[in-house]
């Protein structure tokens, strides 16, 4: 893809797909590069021992990447597969370098390299990411415009996530052992965004979100083992520092007056609560007092009663019948049923 053509490929840039592509493939290969433009990406696999083979569909591209590669041929792989035109060949790696999103079906393209690959061989590809942060914005923005180059190429005929890449290159029979991401800012790329005008702190909340700051997937892949092996996590090239812009600002300050709202809602539930058991201290003391004054009232029965008695017996003790003995257990012993009751 001759609009891909850069000069050089620095091996020493983190955050450069084809740096993190020279690295998967190892030196001393036999390398197909598949998309193989101008030859730039297979010159520097030249430089690290590779023996290169090439395809490219254009032919002005291809003649100039005769000067850098062993042997380049002419194909279009939305016709012609893989696996027939090097039918008696293999290769310890297959490179699809931002090629796969270019094919009509680049799941069959996939699956017929892997027919290729040599013993203990791999996969190696970068694509683009459609659920970069930039282009989330921008469809917020009801905006989808084409351009020559990156994630909004107009050659592209596919768009894949973290999801569908996973699917397509485990879909082909093959085992991911490696999982990388070149890192962008969703301000920081081709894709033309007017972030003054998106409301609040839409643009951190993106930054925030799965994926959405890596630009491109990086990964190397082998023929599966007879079960599969977990795929592994996605190791960002680089590490961006916390943006600091107006959005970031602003996420800041929603950041802090959430956590204000938080804090007011904590003691007002703490009043709240606080409010509560008063309330249940004060019906558990009316009910102590409800208590205590039924006790009351029953000993001053008691009292009454005793009083009551008492008079009885003093009355019977003046009698006549208390001096001649006959009546004198009758008084007393209700006197002591009544004391007995309390």
């Amino acid at each position: 893809m001759s609009q891909y053509h850069i000069d050089t490929v620095d091996p020493t840039v983190r955050n450069s797909s084809q740096a993190i592509e020279l690295e998967l493939v190892g030196p001393n290969r036999r390398v197909l590069d598949v998309g193989c433009a101008t030859g730039f990406f297979g010159k520097a696999l030249a430089a690290q021992g590779c023996a290169v083979t090439g395809v490219e569909f254009e032919p002005q591209a291809a003649a100039e990447a005769r000067a850098h590669l062993d042997e380049v041929v002419e194909a279009d792989l939305n016709v012609t597969a893989l696996a027939d035109i090097f039918a008696d060949r293999e290769f310890d790696a297959i490179v699809f370098g931002d090629v796969l999103e270019h094919l009509m079906d680049p799941d069959a393209v996939l699956r017929s390299a892997v027919q290729l690959l040599a013993a203990g061989g791999a996969i190696v590809m970068s694509i683009p990411n459609v659920a970069h942060g930039s282009l989330r914005l921008a469809l917020l923005q009801g905006r989808w415009d084409y351009l020559e180059t990156g994630l909004l190429d107009r050659t592209h005929l596919r768009f894949f996530t973290h999801e569908s890449v996973v699917a397509m290159v485990v879909g082909a029979g093959l085992d991911i052992t490696d999982l990388r991401g070149t890192i962008l800012d969703p301000l920081g790329c081709e894709v033309e965004i007017d972030d003054e005008s998106l409301p609040g702190t839409i643009v951190d909340w993106v930054r925030g979100q799965p994926d959405a700051l890596t630009y491109q997937f990086v990964l190397r892949a082998e023929v599966a083992r007879a079960h599969g092996a977990p795929v592994p996590d996605l190791l960002p090239a680089v590490e961006l520092p916390p943006a600091e812009d107006a959005h970031s600002a602003r996420a800041a300050l929603e950041a802090r007056d959430a956590a204000e709202v938080a804090e007011r809602r904590v003691l007002i539930e703490e009043l709240t609560d606080a409010r509560r058991r008063i309330l249940t201290l004060r019906d558990h003391a009316i009910g102590a007092e409800v208590t205590v004054g039924t006790a009351r009232a029953e000993v001053e029965a008691a009292k009454s009663e005793v009083h009551n008695a008492l008079t009885e017996l003093v009355a019977v003790k003046q009698s006549r019948t208390w001096r001649t003995g006959k009546l004198v257990l009758a008084p007393v012993g209700a006197v002591r049923r009544i004391l007995r009751s309390r």
